[in-house]
């Protein structure tokens, strides 16, 4: 028979079969046992579906948990610069910007939830304060609850 992509022919009482021109004796090539059957893939499928099932929302937990730490990282600094400048200066600042500007922190960092240095929210000195200025406290302006159950614009 004729040779077909370097296989030749050769009949066999279940019908042809090929055989691979330098192959050991006898090793015929009938279609099968190349490859992965449709069951070995839809087993390792439904394996790496399971394991990222367990994998995805631990991910996406701990992202959320950064997220959270990343955010009383800035309240923090932001409030430690805020008693600061009124430790320094006899006063609260007028503004975030005024922290900056005097060089109590390097720039606003960027509130961690929202992804913005706008979204935080300041809040004046109670009204028997003896300091003046308008920025008493910071605040994140986020919506929504942190995993211990609190409210973003509470902390």
């Amino acid at each position: 028979m004729a040779p077909l992509g370097g296989l030749t022919a050769q009949r066999c009482q279940s019908g042809p079969a090929w055989e691979r021109p330098g192959a050991q004796p006898g090793r015929r090539f009938n279609g099968r046992g190349r490859g992965f059957t449709l069951i070995e893939l839809i087993v390792v499928m439904a394996i790496v579906a399971l394991l990222t099932s367990i994998v995805a929302p631990r991910y996406f937990n701990s992202l959320a948990k950064s997220r959270e730490t990343a955010l009383r990282s800035s309240l923090n600094v932001m409030r430690d610069a805020i008693d600061q400048f009124a430790a320094d200066k006899g006063r609260y600042p007028d503004s975030l910007e005024e922290l900056a500007t005097a060089r109590y922190i390097r720039e606003i960092p960027e509130d961690p939830l929202t992804g913005s240095r706008e979204a935080w929210v300041t809040l004046t000195p109670p009204p028997d304060a003896q300091a003046t200025g308008q920025v008493f406290d910071v605040r994140s302006g986020a919506a929504g609850r942190a995993s211990d159950g609190r409210l973003f614009s509470d902390w």
